[in-house]
């Protein structure tokens, strides 16, 4: 209902209506990716309308505003001051915490490099020069190698549960490839090769890559295929690598549940780890356990710009840092002058 809501406020401004098909088609975006930003852009515009007509900026009324009126002359007459109280507007009426301001941020930049760059339906970009809202760069939480096997040795106890395989061999891609928690449970059997050593993977922004699976990995998968070979899959056309108790693909729901409940009982609730923070651990290990490359580290994960790799240098930098202050000699202090 929400994104039927924000294609149908998209649909009554012509400019937005054409900004989500330029970004869905020209550039390839996900749809999940585009109403985002369709639906940031939404709140924006609403809030200028608002701000100018001296209506509400929060409750039923704001929510009410039409978009008819955002047309190339509506945009054009925007004002970076106008950005500005919207981004107060954002952290102060709503909450936003500064990672959030960013995406919104982007989103209206991009909408203004389109409106005056791609289709130049304008002439002024208010937000050319505001930068976008400072994110503190903080490590990655990860399991640490001894922990990583601690956790799989867990599962692989767990002799009692139907899904054990699975899940063990879920989890063991998880720490080994890197993979997204999307990116994981859309793999179908059709994606590897015959020799079970790659899979053809589709990323974010729809691109594909290849992930090396190594022995550890595949011994896993084909332990699960063999004992899931009589199970009959629902789904039609596709064959999918994981699925549920019910024959369906696995969801991302239900991953992240069976790696919540295994992160539990092996005692790491208290680290409040997901599976995308075990994807920040194979990357970690990777880097700082097996000397692999920052920028192959960046073509394995699947990222874009090699700074979001980097921040698993981080953490090495920390270790030199706890090594640098172990020193014997960290403590000393020269004797006083008599």
């Amino acid at each position: 209902m929400a994104s039927e809501r924000i294609i149908a406020d998209a649909i009554m401004s012509p400019v937005l209506r054409d900004f989500r098909s330029y970004k869905l088609i020209s550039q390839n975006r996900t749809p999940k990716t585009v109403d985002e930003y369709v639906c940031d852009l939404r709140i924006f515009f609403k809030f200028i309308i608002a701000n100018r007509g001296d209506l509400p900026v929060l409750g039923e009324e704001f929510e009410n505003i039409s978009l008819a009126g955002v047309n190339a002359e509506f945009i054009d007459s925007v004002q970076t001051t106008e950005i500005y109280d919207y981004q107060l507007y954002m952290r102060n009426e709503r909450g936003n915490s500064a990672r959030s301001l960013a995406r919104k941020m982007s989103a209206i930049k991009s909408f203004y490099k389109y409106a005056t760059v791609a289709v130049r339906i304008c002439k002024n970009n208010p937000a050319k020069d505001i930068e976008g809202a400072f994110i503190r760069n903080s490590s990655p939480k990860f399991l640490t190698l001894d922990e990583s096997a601690h956790l799989l040795d867990t599962v692989n106890g767990d002799t009692k549960c139907c899904t054990r395989l699975r899940d063990y061999a879920i989890i063991l891609l998880f720490l080994n490839t890197g993979l997204r928690l999307s990116e994981l449970v859309m793999i179908n059997i059709e994606d590897f090769d015959r020799e079970m050593t790659r899979i053809n993977v589709i990323g974010k922004g729809r691109k594909e890559r290849v992930v090396y699976i190594n022995p550890a990995c595949r011994n896993a998968i084909v332990d699960y295929l063999e004992e899931r070979r009589d199970t009959p899959c629902v789904e039609r056309g596709r064959h999918p690598l994981f699925l549920s108790t019910r024959g369906k693909r696995i969801s991302n729901n239900a991953v992240q549940k069976r790696v919540e409940k295994y992160l539990t009982d092996a005692g790491f609730e208290y680290k409040k780890l997901s599976t995308h923070k075990l994807r920040h651990t194979a990357a970690t290990l990777m880097y700082r356990e097996g000397g692999v490359d920052v920028r192959v580290l960046q073509e394995i994960l699947g990222h874009e710009q090699l700074n979001t790799t980097q921040i698993y240098t981080h953490v090495v930098n920390e270790d030199i840092e706890r090594a640098t202050m172990q020193n014997p000699l960290s403590r000393y202090r020269p004797k006083p002058k008599e």
